[in-house]
């Protein structure tokens, strides 16, 4: 009988936990529709009302995902991220730069998955260190220009693959983010920083960016880094 009752008792929890990270998933999309827009932030307007962004904050607090269920891991620690990110710069706003918040991303303690963790915890720890998937950097928006945009939609288990690939591919192609010019590739300082992400094995940074690239370069062309614009990606 006290297995029995055991075995129901997980059950409800863990009906309950799947359907507390399902309604995260459905109100984080709903946010993100309405506050951005052209891979930008509507800032100014949340800050007049953040109570739907407080919500998010405080569900994620309390929610629980495994490493033995990848994508909804995955998912649930990027949306976590891009609303963190959100949330200290609008509690900071208005602001020029994340940078220009001391301590942003390497020293505020943010209360997330049960855990005290600060956004380069989620980036380095929660994504990075356990998955060997540089997409990742594609969809972490860190809320300035230099980012890839982030986009108006949550990132969600069943979708996640696809949307991975689907927002490497847009800010390859996209001219303002991978520059050419002749014989030269001029590429964001993504690349340089994460560089052990991209050059794996045989394949080098080139490599990669030609596996997602509409018209690939010649293998010798030569790669740069241009200066990340840390300036804010608001409307």
């Amino acid at each position: 009988m006290k297995n029995l009752f055991a075995l129901l008792f997980l059950i409800i929890v863990s009906n309950y936990g799947q359907a507390q990270t399902a309604s995260f998933y459905e109100d984080t999309d709903a946010f993100l529709k309405t506050y951005v827009s052209n891979g930008k932030v509507d800032y100014a307007a949340i800050k007049k009302d953040p109570s739907s962004l407080n919500k998010l904050i405080t569900q994620a607090e309390a929610i629980n995902v495994s490493k033995s269920s990848p994508a909804d891991y995955q998912a649930f620690w990027i949306n976590a991220y891009n609303l963190h990110v959100i949330n200290g710069l609008v509690e900071a706003y208005p602001v020029n730069s994340p940078l220009d918040v001391k301590g942003f991303f390497d020293n505020t303690k943010r209360e997330v998955g049960g855990e005290t963790l600060t956004l380069n915890d989620i980036e380095n720890k929660k994504l990075r260190e356990q998955f060997n998937d540089a997409r990742v950097h594609f969809v972490l928006v860190c809320g300035a220009l230099g980012c890839p945009p982030i986009i108006p939609n949550t990132y969600k288990p069943d979708t996640l693959d696809r949307q991975l690939t689907a927002q490497t591919s847009k800010a390859i192609n996209n001219p303002s983010f991978i520059k050419t010019k002749g014989k030269k590739l001029q590429v964001s300082q993504i690349f340089e920083w994460y560089a052990q992400d991209f050059n794996q094995g045989e394949n080098t940074t080139l490599t990669f960016i030609n596996a997602y690239l509409t018209n690939p370069v010649d293998e010798n062309t030569k790669v740069s880094f241009y200066t990340y614009n840390w300036k804010i990606n608001k409307l």
